[in-house]
């Protein structure tokens, strides 16, 4: 669960991408130690902007720590942000929103979910990681309640005919809208909720376009649901809504009152509008005699022929587990990460950028700023 924001480390600054890493070496420590080894697979980006807008508001208020070695790491220790308020936040958005995920994957019978053992199994994950998240969210004062009706009215709606394509968009909103706005009484900054609130709404319409866009073709395939296909949006007009929450989501951001804005822009500007290009791109692309879906990391490439076929059902859920549990140690004969280094496996950005550390361009434009990157990234830009 990667979700739109997927910066890599050929398109920040070297300071940036270490404050980053140190979020999400956060949250996946923090899910382990409140939750268990196998919480740790609902690490993902986007919920992960919940603590950088913390730490945004607040400095002081996410405190940092040296981790031990970690395999995905490459068995380094590194920097990362304690479990405090952001970061425990984060991970209550995570594992009820991966509940609420898991639940609808069930009910709709998608691949392996099918499956009657593995549905049974992913059902009661799926409780657990709700009643865990809704725990660790009432300790840090957010309410749950409001996560879990908007996966359930999510869920309605899907089933409601007729409906314009933002009336089907709006519980994703709300619910983003939600938790980036708690982080404003995090560290009380109060003044900052409305536009915090503002940016989430925007950020949760791109996250929920973006992903309908990415599986148009195989929804449309399959037969599956899409809110594109349910509201007869097109991809021009879709494109359109997409552009009208960047800019919103842009303006939103530069009101907030921030002691340290670069990460928060990088992320919620920058790379935020490089997703919405890459969907695009992609998605005019599919279709075309001899496309290959360059949504694989390496689909220009021979298949490695000691890589053996994806059994599916209960032994691929048992294996992601396995490998869950041992941070990425364990790969199983299918998986193509099985033959790469320890650091090749961590970078999973699924990177669009130039692939070349020393022509990534402008330096100030890597970290999405307007001028000087400021905010001391660390930078050789000389600004």
């Amino acid at each position: 669960m990667f979700g739109i924001v997927r910066p890599c480390r050929h398109g920040m600054c070297n300071g940036l991408f270490k404050e980053w890493m140190a979020h999400l070496c956060g949250l996946c420590l923090a899910l382990r130690d409140e939750h268990g080894h196998l919480s740790r697979l609902v690490t993902n980006y986007d919920g992960l902007l919940v603590s950088v807008l913390t730490e945004a508001q607040a400095v002081s208020s996410s405190p940092h720590r040296r981790a031990a070695a970690c395999a995905l790491r490459g068995f380094k220790g590194a920097d990362v942000v304690e479990a405090q308020q952001g970061v425990r936040l984060a991970a209550a958005v995570s594992l009820i929103l991966a509940a609420g995920k898991i639940g609808d994957h069930v009910a709709d019978g998608d691949g392996a979910y099918a499956r009657r053992p593995v549905a049974a199994v992913a059902g009661r994950v799926a409780t657990r990681w709700s009643a865990a998240g809704s725990g660790t969210a009432v300790a840090v004062g957010f309410d749950p309640e409001v996560l879990v009706r908007a996966v359930a009215e999510q869920t309605r709606l899907e089933g409601v005919p007729g409906l314009r394509l933002l009336e089907l968009t709006a519980p994703t909103e709300e619910a983003v809208a939600a938790a980036f706005g708690h982080t404003a009484l995090l560290t009380g900054k109060p003044h900052n909720q409305e536009a915090l609130r503002e940016a989430g709404r925007h950020f949760g319409r791109l996250a929920h376009l973006l992903d309908a866009v990415e599986d148009l073709t195989e929804d449309r395939a399959r037969g599956a649901y899409n809110p594109l296909i349910a509201s007869g949006t097109g991809l021009t007009e879709a494109r359109r809504h997409c552009d009208d929450a960047l800019l919103g989501l842009r303006l939103a951001v530069a009101e907030l009152d921030l002691e340290r804005r670069t990460l928060v822009r990088a992320l919620l500007v920058r790379e935020t509008a490089r997703s919405v290009e890459r969907t695009f791109a992609l998605a005019g692309q599919r279709g075309r005699p001899g496309h290959k879906d360059p949504k694989t990391p390496h689909h220009d490439r021979p298949r490695d022929p000691r890589l053996k076929p994806d059994p599916g059902g209960l032994l691929s859920v048992m294996c992601a587990a396995m490998a869950c549990c041992t941070c990425g140690l364990y790969r199983p004969p299918w998986d193509e990460d099985r033959y790469k280094s320890c650091g090749e496996r961590c970078d999973a950005s699924g990177c669009d950028c130039c692939g070349n550390c020393g022509d990534c361009g402008s330096c100030c434009d890597c970290c999405g700023g307007d001028g000087c990157c400021g905010d001391g990234c660390g930078c050789d830009c000389g600004c």
